[in-house]
């Protein structure tokens, strides 16, 4: 009957006792209870700390797709200033192409104007001393010559208008 574990139960019930008397259960419970507190603490800093983080994390996610967002949109207006800046450019170059061709065009029209001229002065200039060899062969005296002088004249002024 008083065996081993007998003699282990009742030194554990005086040792309950003793502790029980000297406020030992109060000490552990108390300390427990701060621990207890601690951790609860803790908790509710970790608590905190993560609603911050959260908070933060929201914050950086909004930042984030604000910043997409406005590069999109100077993407997008430099594109259209860029195809703008490309349109004016297109533009201006065909107004300058359009100048340029109308003032060759001019000139063309200028070189021909005076090689027309040219051609009929040329062309008036040779029927004139055909015409004087002609019509000195054929008159002659004094009133010939003033015929002929008032002819080639007046044949020279009409081929030259």
């Amino acid at each position: 009957m008083f065996d081993a574990e007998f003699w282990v139960a009742v030194a554990f019930v005086v040792f309950c006792g003793i502790a029980w008397k000297m406020g030992l259960f109060d000490q552990i419970i108390g300390g427990l209870d701060k621990r207890g507190a601690r951790v609860r603490k803790e908790l509710d800093e970790a608590r905190r700390l993560r609603e911050e983080a959260e908070a933060v994390l929201a914050d950086y996610k909004r930042r984030r797709s604000d910043a997409e967002r406005e590069a999109a949109e100077i993407v997008a207006n430099a594109r259209a200033e860029a195809e703008a800046a490309a349109a004016e450019g297109h533009a201006r170059l065909n107004e300058f192409v359009a100048r340029r061709t109308k003032a060759a065009e001019t000139k063309i029209a200028q070189a021909e104007a005076q090689a027309t001229a040219e051609v009929r002065a040329a062309a008036a200039e040779a029927a004139v001393r055909v015409s004087e060899t002609i019509l000195r062969e054929k008159v002659s005296g004094e009133a010939a010559q003033d015929l002929v002088r008032r002819s080639l004249g007046e044949v020279r002024t009409r081929l030259q208008a």
